[in-house]
């Protein structure tokens, strides 16, 4: 009786549950997208100073043309991580940890090294909007080097690539009755009747004489 008391009492006997370890989730493309648009309505609610509000929307379009093409970063990439922390944590956190101070404080008080909250707020945004940028254009630029890659495959298996189409508007001469080109024009003829040749079945033109029409 004794025994069982202690035991209960010092957790003799009891068995043990096995340790809950919490996994945080994987935030999906809407899930980004979402924390994005909140943080969009903090500054349009929080009336925020001008050099604020444009740098977040400089971030937010930065990260909104981003996460499209995580994938192409591949699992565990820190880039795809700079960008999911950035749109669910980094930027909440940077721009409520402003909100939540008084504007008069936030923008006058130094704090920090000198510096009040609201520069250094600039500072954090400028940081992120860096990163992004350099993220992004990571990105881009494999697709681009995919596509130069791709271009090459298909010169390597059909030829030499194309022109891009340019057109040669040379001088050509016109086959009576066939409509096709057949080199340079070559003699004259009165306009719109055939010349001294015409038994060949070429076509010869010529600028009227004086005092035609």
């Amino acid at each position: 009786m004794a025994g069982g008391l202690l035991g209960r009492i010092f957790g003799r006997g009891r068995q043990q549950r096995p340790l809950e370890v919490e996994v945080s989730r994987v935030p999906t493309s809407e899930d980004l997208l979402a924390s994005l648009t909140r943080v969009e309505s903090m500054v349009a609610e929080g009336a925020v100073p001008a050099p604020v509000a444009s740098r977040v929307r400089r971030i937010d379009r930065v990260v909104r043309d981003t996460i499209p093409r995580l994938g192409s970063l591949g699992p565990g990439s820190p880039q795809a991580y700079s960008v999911m922390a950035t749109a669910a944590d980094y930027l909440p956190e940077a721009v409520g940890g402003y909100l939540r101070l008084p504007r008069q404080f936030a923008d006058s008080r130094p704090v920090d090294r000198g510096k009040s909250s609201l520069m250094l707020l600039i500072d954090q945004l400028d940081l992120l909007a860096s990163t992004m940028d350099k993220v992004f254009d990571a990105v881009c630029r494999d697709d681009a080097a995919a596509l130069v890659a791709h271009g090459r495959f298909l010169a390597e298996k059909f030829g030499v690539a194309s022109t891009g189409g340019a057109l040669d508007l040379g001088s050509t001469s016109l086959t009576a009755g066939s409509g096709t080109s057949t080199g340079t024009t070559t003699g004259t003829s009165s306009a719109g009747s055939a010349g001294d040749d015409a038994d060949t079945g070429e076509l010869r033109l010529r600028p009227p004489s004086n005092g035609e029409t």
